[in-house]
């Protein structure tokens, strides 16, 4: 069974840094990382890489070949890659049996929610590799300054989680450097936790630009908030601590704390009994399933 991340994310988000800084840390935690580069654009990269998609198609001799520009050339080296994924597969199978892997995908948002070359270049990797991957998508932390801008990033977030269908982080990128953009209408944990939206209106229409769009900002909210899938962790990737907890947060998410538990019963039981990491008032439905169960055992 293998591990690893999917990294996603508007360009600029940070996407090649992260994964930098990133198999630099699981590398001091004693995981063997290899990242895999499938952005074709991408031809300065920081990290060591272990397969690069440029080897099979590289984005400026499509675009030179087939008179097309970034984004079509973008979308045709998905499809030529997935048309491909043999190539890809003969090249993962020597990583796979002790490696956790990085893929770092093309920062064009329209290939993880209009597109689905790139879905189905990760569902074949997943059946044919028995990869147990999570989605870590990253949203520049400066778009929290604008509520517009902030609105939309919702909206991308989710119609990727729906997209995609894998255990999905949304990611604050770049935390550390939000001050530099102005101060926040709100707190910074109602912009992680996604809470009633309603309370942005009053700064929209404070912009000419987004008042006359009110009514359409309006449902888009409402969308997001009947949903209720969107929140944020946050990450500065030069702090040890921030990418550590985001680390557990994605081992929760795909599995890998479990990697290294023998799948007995007895080995199960003894998580499933640990003490548990979350607040009871915040589901009093489930605490009171819990005292019901626990009852009608004694009962027995």
């Amino acid at each position: 069974m293998v591990f690893g991340q999917v990294v996603i994310g508007p360009p600029g988000s940070g996407k090649t840094t992260y994964c930098n800084g990133m198999s630099q840390f699981l590398s001091l935690l004693g995981r063997k990382v290899a990242v895999v580069n499938l952005d074709p654009a991408n031809d300065a990269l920081p990290y060591e890489c272990a397969v690069n998609i440029e080897d099979l198609v590289k984005l400026s001799d499509v675009m030179d070949e087939h008179s097309l520009g970034p984004n079509g050339g973008l979308v045709y080296c998905m499809d030529y890659l997935e048309k491909n994924i043999d190539w890809l597969e003969e090249k993962l199978k020597p990583l796979i049996e002790d490696h956790y892997l990085l893929f770092d995908f093309p920062g064009q948002v329209e290939l993880f929610f209009l597109h689905s070359n790139a879905r189905s270049v990760i569902e074949k990797l997943i059946k044919r590799l028995n990869l147990r991957l999570t989605v870590v998508h990253l949203i520049d932390a400066h778009l929290c300054c604008d509520p517009g801008k902030y609105v939309s990033a919702l909206l991308l977030s989710l119609s990727a989680m729906l997209h995609i269908e894998l255990p999905h982080i949304n990611v604050l990128s770049k935390i550390d450097l939000i001050e530099n953009y102005g101060d926040l209408a709100f707190n910074l944990e109602y912009y992680t936790d996604v809470q009633d939206l309603k309370r942005l209106q009053y700064h929209l229409e404070q912009d000419p630009r987004s008042a006359k769009y009110r009514k359409l900002t309006e449902e888009l909210c409402e969308v997001i908030d009947e949903f209720s899938l969107v929140n944020f962790s946050t990450l500065d990737i030069q702090d040890k601590e921030s990418v550590g907890n985001l680390v557990k947060l994605i081992d929760k998410s795909n599995g890998y704390i479990f990697s290294s538990i023998d799948s007995s019963v007895v080995e199960f039981s003894k998580i499933a009994a640990a003490p548990l990491g979350w607040d009871y008032f915040r589901y009093p439905l489930l605490v009171f399933i819990i005292i019901f169960s626990k009852q009608a055992i004694y009962l027995q």
